[in-house]
């Protein structure tokens, strides 16, 4: 934990000095570098900053030494348009987008960020490779198999050039394989997996398919002209589902409360406190899968009050599990 503290302060203060074209003094990086920290300690922060291949000078100026960064080291971040704390912000990121960017987009997230590293010194990149250790993120457990990487350019590729696209696709509705003409509007990633959302003409309607199982795509030459779009993906569900919103009231205990309000679980939510210390959520979502599952996690924490068909709805699982163990008991 301490090594962690000093990755991570050393970082605050290089991004104050970034800033300052002047330089700072002494006792203006002790209070970037937080409350508590001596001013033996920023000396020692500042030459490992040093060592790791960034140019600090220091100067007096006005009877003050003053540190700076030597910007010099950095001329292709500026042209490129990047400053040092945007291009390390980036970098870092990885460790949050390998968690989402699997299948299709792996090798080229690789690539992308191999070339960052090559944009500085490799002592500097040495130090911000150390920074991931206290900036982390948890891959989904359920990680779905993507489309082929060639699929995803085809359809991004017929999506931005408005080109209607004939695919391949295995219905579980139907649980059939099956040839479908859309005009492919948008990929987008949700629990784990990709989507694509495009509208078939034959149903004269949206639809949603997951990526994984579409087994084919011919990019054609015909075009469409897209009307306008949902802004959102998968807006009114907790889950990656389509559907109309219902008004859904929720009332969970007082153990669970203060969980359920330091979060926002959708942009519809309102909540109201209850006597007993529990609280009443308030959502206008589709009554989907996702949205059971959610609820169905809290176990006897939470109780539906409305709407009386997802209160049935609920029952018929609940009892459909009993059975299910009693059978295996």
């Amino acid at each position: 934990m301490e090594r962690h503290t000093e990755i991570v302060r050393q970082w605050r203060l290089l991004l104050a000095l970034e800033g300052r074209a002047r330089g700072l003094t002494l006792a203006e990086l002790q209070e970037a570098a937080g409350e508590g920290v001596s001013d033996r300690t920023i000396r020692r922060d500042l030459n490992a900053l040093g060592q790791a291949g960034f140019p600090i000078d220091s100067a007096r100026i006005d009877g003050k030494a003053r540190y700076s960064l030597n910007r010099d080291v950095f001329g292709g971040l500026a042209a490129a348009g990047f400053s040092l704390s945007e291009l390390c912000a980036l970098y870092l990121s990885r460790t949050l987008l390998a968690a989402l960017a699997g299948g299709p987009f792996h090798d080229s997230l690789t690539s992308a960020f191999d070339k960052l590293a090559e944009a500085l010194p490799p002592a500097l990149w040495r130090f911000v490779d150390q920074l991931p250790q206290a900036l982390a993120a948890k891959a989904p457990t359920a990680r779905a198999q993507t489309a082929a990487p060639r699929q995803v350019d085809a359809l991004m590729g017929a999506i931005l050039a408005h080109r209607r696209v004939r695919m391949r696709y295995h219905s579980f509705a139907s649980q059939q394989v099956k040839d479908y003409l859309v005009e492919p509007y948008r990929v987008a990633y949700a629990q784990g997996t990709l989507y694509l959302f495009a509208f078939v003409p034959l149903y004269g309607e949206m639809r949603t398919f997951a990526a994984q199982r579409i087994q084919d795509v011919t990019v054609l030459e015909e075009t469409f002209d897209p009307q306008e779009a949902s802004a959102g993906v998968f807006p009114d569900s907790l889950g990656a589902f389509s559907g109309l919103p219902e008004r859904v009231t929720i009332e969970f205990t007082a153990a669970e409360a203060p969980y359920i309000r330091e979060r926002d679980w959708h942009a519809s939510q309102q909540m109201t406190d209850l006597p007993d210390g529990g609280v009443r959520l308030t959502l206008d979502v589709a009554i989907d899968w996702g949205l059971e599952a959610w609820i169905l996690g809290f176990g006897a924490a939470a109780r539906v009050i409305e709407p009386a068909s997802l209160v049935s709805r609920l029952i018929d699982r609940l009892d459909a599990a009993r059975r299910q163990y009693d059978s295996s008991a």
